[in-house]
């Protein structure tokens, strides 16, 4: 297994350089809800590590406190992501419930769930609530997502896709909005975010008859079992060193930490997805779960960060919204 030979500066040095440090958050409107690590895939991408045999789940108990927290503070925007959400024995229950409030949901959804016995009503409470399907989709061509993804599971997102237009999304007028999300299949930066989502456009209407609203691309993140594959095939120093050049500040002052809140399926609180992910949580100072929740010292909170923020500020940057630049 590789050993990192840092030949390239830690982040911190990298924004103080920049005049960017220390990082802080200048409000929270993003509340995202990690619904737990439980997926019905094991992708080879997944900074998750989710796969079929993982137990994390948000519990109810958690989730009627995240949901008493978007009416107190009236967060514009709710994130619901994974692992597959859809897998969460309470996410039904959380979407009709949010539905009944003023905010915008986004569901992050590997779309190949949505063809699985018991989810069967999925593209219907979609519907209903308005939802806005963040679908992953690595590549347009099918031995590349499977690749990733695992066998079959392309044909799975195209017989979703198609579904979903049926019912509205990403046709235009219908206000049901579905974006695709491109990583790249390797150890490189994705290409430009606009020449790729022409490229999709085309590709997947000419063969499928399909529609979506946007690509967003995003940088493989060097931690779980990308990170294990990128050592494991000795290219983590490589690929870190292809980030760490790759630095834009221009994106660095755009990173979405500095809107969004992540929320653990434990209730834990962290600056995003990624550093949940690597247990990496809130500043001492802060509180530390939605229980001690205080959005006065939140909103402004100063942002932990490691070597692995290169990834959302190389190139044109990187986020769970695509390109920042």
């Amino acid at each position: 297994m590789s050993t990192t030979k840092l030949a390239y500066p830690s982040f911190s040095s990298k924004l103080k350089a920049a005049d960017l440090a220390p990082l802080h958050a200048d409000s929270i409107e993003i509340f995202q809800m990690n619904l737990g690590k439980m997926c019905n895939l094991s992708c080879k991408h997944c900074h998750v590590e989710a796969g079929p045999n993982r137990k994390e789940i948000m519990s109810l108990e958690i989730i009627q406190e995240c949901l008493r927290l978007i009416d107190l503070h009236k967060f514009p925007t709710v994130d619901l992501t994974g692992g597959a959400p859809e897998m969460n024995p309470h996410f039904r229950f959380l979407l009709k419930e949010l539905a009944e409030k003023k905010v915008e949901v986004l569901v992050r959804s590997n779309l190949s769930i949505l063809q699985e016995p018991g989810y069967e009503d999925m593209l219907d409470l979609f519907q209903a609530s308005k939802a806005t399907v963040i679908a992953s989709l690595p590549d347009h061509k099918e031995d590349k997502t499977n690749r990733q993804r695992g066998n079959g599971t392309f044909a799975k997102v195209i017989q979703s896709l198609q579904q979903l237009n049926q019912i509205g999304y990403g046709k235009e007028g219908s206000g049901l909005y579905i974006h695709l999300v491109h990583n790249p299949v390797g150890a490189f930066l994705p290409a430009s975010q606009s020449a790729l989502e022409y490229e999709f456009k085309k590709n997947l209407k000419e063969k499928y008859d399909i529609s979506f609203n946007n690509l967003f691309c995003i940088t493989n993140m060097p931690i779980g079992r990308f990170e294990n594959f990128l050592k494991r095939t000795d290219n983590y120093d490589d690929y870190m060193e292809e980030l760490c050049s790759a630095f834009n500040p221009q994106a660095a002052s755009a990173v979405m930490c500095k809107n969004t809140l992540s929320i653990g399926y434990d209730g834990k609180l962290y600056d995003c997805d990624f550093n949940q992910m690597i247990d990496l949580p809130l500043k001492q100072n802060l509180a530390q779960s939605i229980f001690d929740f205080d959005l006065d010292s939140l909103a402004k909170r100063e942002i932990q960060v490691r070597n692995h923020c290169y990834a959302c500020t190389a190139g044109s940057g990187s986020s769970c919204q695509g390109a920042t630049t």
